[in-house]
């Protein structure tokens, strides 16, 4: 069994319910589709990222055990983000719930080239192109605090395989503005 953590988000209703049930519901689908969750964080309520593309966020973290592929996690992931109404028509754009494949045990995938061509990838390429492919771990999560604070509370030890820095330090490295600005609910 591999380890991985996902990082969980939604800042729209669906169908009159809010990101916090829809984030629980998530969960609930990967355990009927036989993930084994082993940790999932306190749920946080976050500033929407990019700031002001829409309502505030509610996120979490959960770690889980699995016997998938990388690609066969991420395409559950998916597939149960299309059962709670997730349309990918702009990238950042609000959702009715994210997963991200943040982890997969110390795997850097594609390969280092590809990994550290999108680590580098400058601010304002970000929001204009999205990987053909799986990258893990994920590319931005040492630079967001709605990933990194929930990440803290159940996998606070990992270390990313290609900075050498643990959850705990790469949260020390942000900005306490960021780190405040995610709240607990």
């Amino acid at each position: 069994m591999s380890k991985a953590v996902i990082a969980l988000g939604a800042n729209l209703k669906l169908r009159g319910i809010g990101p916090k049930v829809t984030l629980q519901s998530a969960l609930d689908a990967m355990l009927r589709q036989g993930v084994v969750i082993r940790a999932v964080s306190r749920f946080f309520e976050t500033p929407c990222f990019p700031a002001g593309a829409g309502p505030d966020y509610i996120n979490a973290a959960a770690v889980i055990e699995t016997d998938r592929t990388p690609a066969d996690m991420l395409h559950l992931l998916h597939q149960i983000e299309h059962q709670f109404g997730r349309e990918r028509v702009q990238r950042w754009g609000m959702r009715t719930l994210d997963l991200d494949l943040v982890c997969y045990d110390d795997l850097v995938l594609p390969d280092r080239t590809v990994y550290d061509s999108w680590l580098t990838l400058p601010a304002q390429e970000q929001t204009q192109k999205a990987p053909d492919r799986l990258i893990i771990p994920h590319p931005r999560l040492q630079d967001r605090a709605f990933v990194l604070v929930p990440m803290a509370d159940v996998a606070p030890d990992w270390r990313h395989p290609v900075l050498g820095r643990t959850v705990t330090e790469m949260l020390a490295d942000l900005p306490a503005a960021d780190i405040v600005a995610v709240t607990a609910v």
